[in-house]
């Protein structure tokens, strides 16, 4: 019997993916990896070691919520008795005991459906974006509304609910915790090492399209569950266009005929900074991560702002040019 499986999703992940197959085969757990159109070797690579592999049809956009589902659907072809599923991205290394404490946790409490640990970045202090991947990797622990797309789940749970919703092309892992929560399951984070992430994130542009496909994933899960109770989204997309256009419409169209008063609305950002950096500190940050992190947050205002033109866009008919990259040389991880 075959109780624990693990799907690893993965586009160009090179050296990153080999480490996390191999964190994987040291658990003995029966593995399946899902890969979207690399070109490094990544597939060849997975059969080397002998690891079932999954390749994408091209024909269809490739997202993280499709390649999860269709290695889900594969393990549980092979392994009909399954009872949990790891789902772990290629460019993440799983912790030896991880498996074992979170499969003990859900085996003793029958209404949790999903189960996460801490994810530590491996080179935290690599980049600026490395840094800012680490303190976005802290959550409390307990019972949370959402966890990120590494995690142990029931099979039981993700099954009743569809798994995955195909067409969500990011944040899609809060899209699953929503329904499953509306379903009455609950979503649980623990105190314990899960994996390590391997962020990779060198270059302000790959910071830029993160940040852009979040206000992207904002305003879809808006539009789709803004209406229930959580108000999914809501607040952030809300905030986007708060920061992003109104502000500096206030304070740019009448500056002429105010005589540049109307820029001192602009003193809002730091005012907002100085809040982030505030509440920052009060979660235990540095005065240096703190700070970090509150003016990216209002950088990140901007693109979050392209972000969600691009999904209203694209809910208008215009299809897009390209898929939002997951994983890989092209997607900031």
């Amino acid at each position: 019997m075959t109780e624990v499986g693990a799907v690893v999703i993965g586009r160009n992940e090179g050296e990153r993916l080999a480490r996390s197959l191999a964190s994987l085969r040291a658990l003995n757990v029966s593995i399946v990896y899902v890969d979207s159109g690399s070109t490094d070797g990544s597939v060849v690579a997975a059969h080397g070691v002998q690891i079932e592999v999954i390749e994408l049809d091209r024909g269809r956009p490739f997202t993280a919520a499709r390649a999860r589902n269709e290695g889900f659907g594969r393990l549980r072809e092979l392994h009909p008795d399954l009872s949990y599923v790891q789902f772990v991205d290629g460019d993440c290394e799983l912790f030896a005991g991880w498996i074992d404490t979170a499969t003990e946790f859900l085996k003793g409490h029958g209404e949790i459906a999903v189960v996460a640990g801490r994810l530590v970045e491996r080179d935290r202090n690599a980049s600026i974006y490395n840094t800012l991947c680490a303190l976005e990797w802290e959550r409390p622990t307990g019972e949370i509304s959402a966890c990120g797309g590494i995690f142990l789940a029931r099979v039981k749970a993700f099954a009743d609910v569809g798994g995955f919703n195909p067409d969500v092309p990011a944040a899609e892992d809060d899209e699953l915790c929503l329904r499953l929560r509306a379903s009455g399951w609950k979503v649980w984070s623990l105190d314990a090492e899960m994996a390590r992430h391997d962020a990779a994130m060198t270059r302000f542009s790959q910071w830029w399209r993160r940040a852009k496909r979040a206000g992207y994933a904002y305003a879809q899960g808006a539009a789709m569950h803004g209406q229930t109770a959580d108000r999914h989204f809501v607040r952030d997309v809300r905030r986007i266009w708060f920061w992003g256009m109104i502000v500096p419409l206030i304070a740019l169209l009448p500056a002429w005929w105010t005589r540049g008063w109307s820029l001192l609305v602009l003193l809002g950002y730091p005012l907002l900074a100085v809040r982030i950096f505030a509440s920052g500190r009060r979660h235990g940050w540095s005065a240096g991560d703190a700070w970090l992190y509150a003016i990216f947050t209002v950088l990140g205002k901007w693109p979050g702002l392209l972000g969600v033109l691009e999904f209203l866009r694209h809910r208008r008919g215009d299809k897009p040019k390209r898929p939002i990259e997951y994983n890989g040389e092209t997607k900031p991880a």
